[in-house]
């Protein structure tokens, strides 16, 4: 049995570590910091770390009892078009696997690196309206082959 990209990178408390370090080093970052300045939950990390963990093919964490895809869908939405804070959040994103020694396995470092940067372009789908959206949107489980897999659940 092969591990899950969750598994190799850390479980629930990778997860967790990974989603504080890159919250942390957005907010530090005066572009992409744009992105909470209306504010954000105070539980964020823990929702990023069970969205991150479901993603990556740990447990349903985050749609079994936190939100769904759509609605982070289309949180992420309406903003118009944001290429350099995608292209900063990505930065971002790539420092905070450092941060978490998760650059130490090239395989994994690259899936992860190129799970974020389809999930920036998924968020961005529907940049001009956040109306579109669709109800029912399943979470994509992302898998080392560094494809998204729609609904395949975990």
């Amino acid at each position: 049995m092969t591990e899950s990209i969750y598994e190799a990178a850390g479980g629930a408390d990778g997860m967790l570590r990974l989603a504080d370090a890159w919250h942390q080093r957005v907010l530090a970052d005066p572009v992409v910091s744009h992105a909470f300045s209306h504010g954000f939950r105070e539980d964020h990390t823990e929702r990023l770390g069970a969205y991150l963990g479901e993603a990556l093919g740990g447990p349903q964490a985050f749609t079994g009892s936190m939100s769904t895809e759509s609605d982070v869908v289309r949180m992420h939405s309406g903003q118009g078009r944001e290429e350099e804070m995608d292209r900063l959040a990505l930065v971002a994103w790539d420092e905070a696997l450092s941060d978490c020694g998760l650059t130490d396995d090239p395989r994994l470092a690259a899936t992860l690196h190129s799970y974020f940067a389809d999930a920036i372009r998924r968020m961005g789908e529907h940049n001009d309206d956040s109306d579109t959206v669709p109800e029912g949107l399943p979470l994509e489980v992302w898998t080392w082959d560094s494809s998204g897999s729609a609904g395949s659940g975990s």
